[in-house]
């Protein structure tokens, strides 16, 4: 681990470019909206059919990726993350704040599927209609994988999910009721599988985007928690066997200054990186300052030497500000667009990582596994495995299964998914999901597995006692905003 003190990040602006008339249309009485009329008036609104705001802050807060840092200050959102409560707060990085701007997103991608119909839906227009599908879906899929109950066949029929809208507002204030788990994942497949016939990669920039990588990889995770494994395997087979050059590069990354690092790791030139995106956000500064969050202890349990399965030292590397016991690791560059400079105020813009080649390989993997197919699956997540170690040797640090039955031993209902698996299976999930669980440190990922497959967190808060989510907690489905609820949407049980 490397700590470095009092590192003083440099804040860039970034002059972000919004089609107004697109994205204020939204916010007026139907009568009086602007025509999406052309081709050009769909693309341009499609730049904002991707949510605006980001999960990363409140998802990772809730894992077991986090501890008490005891830093001292402690902001309301972030200990209400920690305890699995609803946040008070409806601003940025909060819960609220992140649903509205998941249905912001799809009214967006609504009105541009609308216009596209009532330009006679030319085929000239199916990559913005498959821009389009994709988009609706993937905000729908985020919605009801925070919201709602994990997936389960066995129960997703009565579950409660969440609306899925398919049509733009034509009235000011409009009553949603939500749809069952099973319908979500039903209409998020139609709307995944039809936009993936269209996506296309050509926009000048494809990284900020629904591009074909990226329509796969986000396909891949949807199908994950379906437990469609062949779909995993259909979807990923463009990554191919040890796909070098297609993932991050953490020997190059941790040569490099954290100042460097902040900007390298979203960049749109990686191959790794595969949809971006800039929402109003704090994360950043969450990562490196936040009570609780990669403490001193929490980042010793997941990094020692001992973690790795060759027992060398992972080429990630952790800082601190100012001695705090909370650690980051440099993964946001954080851009700040002055609304007054006089006053010295504005609005705060984080570049992230939505969808990457890192967990498309790592779902791939996982699929190979629950395939039975364990040998391939051995070759490629010590491929993955030893791109993420220091001074990794392909010819003698070799992973095998007795090594994964060792590391990475089954501990009765550890992990409890709705499918069963064997013995040795099971040990190579932990595996994959250990991995996952580093390679996304700060990005929320980890609530995912979690969730799916109802892992048991314990979180701890000094001088108190413990808070424990056990297996089927109603708190891992989190409670309906009040800005939604209080128009009739069906709060969640608790």
């Amino acid at each position: 681990m490397k700590n470095i003190k009092n590192i003083k990040r440099t804040l860039f602006l970034l002059l972000l470019i919004s089609v107004s008339s697109c994205d204020d249309f939204l916010s007026e009485i139907p009568d009086n909206r602007t025509q999406i009329d052309t081709p050009e008036k769909i693309s341009e609104l499609l730049v904002n059919a991707y949510p605006g705001a980001s999960y990363m802050d409140f998802a990772e807060t809730m894992s077991d990726n986090v501890g008490d840092g005891e830093v001292g200050s402690v902001t309301l959102k972030n200990e209400q993350s920690y305890n699995w409560e609803m946040h008070d707060e409806t601003n940025i990085d909060t819960q609220a704040y992140y649903w509205d701007a998941c249905y912001r997103a799809i009214a967006h991608a609504n009105q541009a599927l609308v216009s596209i119909n009532e330009l006679g839906n030319p085929a000239s227009l199916n990559p913005q209609k498959g821009e389009a599908l994709l988009a609706r879906a993937y905000s729908h899929f985020m919605l009801v994988s925070f919201w709602s109950n994990r997936y389960n066949p066995d129960t997703a029929a009565t579950d409660l999910g969440v609306p899925y809208i398919t049509e733009p507002e034509t009235v000011l204030l409009k009553n949603y009721k939500r749809n069952t788990v099973k319908e979500v994942f039903d209409f998020i497949q139609k709307d995944l599988e039809e936009g993936l016939s269209y996506i296309t990669n050509n926009y000048k920039e494809p990284k900020f985007h629904f591009n074909k990588e990226a329509a796969k990889a986000f396909a891949s995770r949807f199908y994950l928690v379906k437990g469609d494994w062949d779909k995993v395997l259909e979807v990923s087979e463009g990554l191919g066997s040890k796909p070098v050059g297609k993932l991050k590069d953490y020997a190059t990354l941790s040569s490099l200054a954290p100042d460097i690092q902040f900007i390298e790791y979203g960049k749109s030139s990686y191959a790794a990186n595969l949809l971006i995106a800039s929402p109003n956000s704090l994360i950043g500064r969450s990562a490196s300052s936040s009570n609780f969050y990669l403490s001193d202890d929490k980042q010793t349990e997941l990094f020692r030497v001992q973690t790795n399965p060759f027992n060398k030292t992972w080429l990630f590397d952790f800082y601190t500000y100012n001695s705090s016991r909370t650690l980051f690791t440099p993964k946001f560059e954080e851009y700040f667009k002055y609304t007054n400079l006089t006053a010295n105020i504005g609005e705060a813009y984080a570049g992230i990582v939505l969808l990457s080649n890192d967990e498309f390989y790592l779902n791939r993997i996982e699929a190979l596994v629950m395939k039975d197919r364990i040998a391939e699956a051995n070759t490629e997540l010590e491929y993955f495995l030893g791109t993420r170690t220091t001074g990794y040797n392909s010819a003698t640090d070799k992973l095998t299964e007795a090594g994964v039955v060792a590391k990475y031993p089954v501990i009765a209902d550890e992990l409890t998914p709705y499918y069963t698996m064997t013995p040795l299976q099971t040990s190579y999930v932990k595996a994959i999901t250990e991995a996952r669980r580093r390679d996304f440190v700060h990005e929320g990922l980890r609530w995912f597995d979690v969730k799916r497959f109802n892992i048991v967190v314990n979180h701890v808060t000094f001088g108190e006692a413990a808070n424990v989510l056990v297996k089927d907690d109603r708190r891992r489905a989190l409670q309906i905003p009040l800005s939604a609820s209080n128009y009739g949407i069906e709060k969640n049980p608790r």
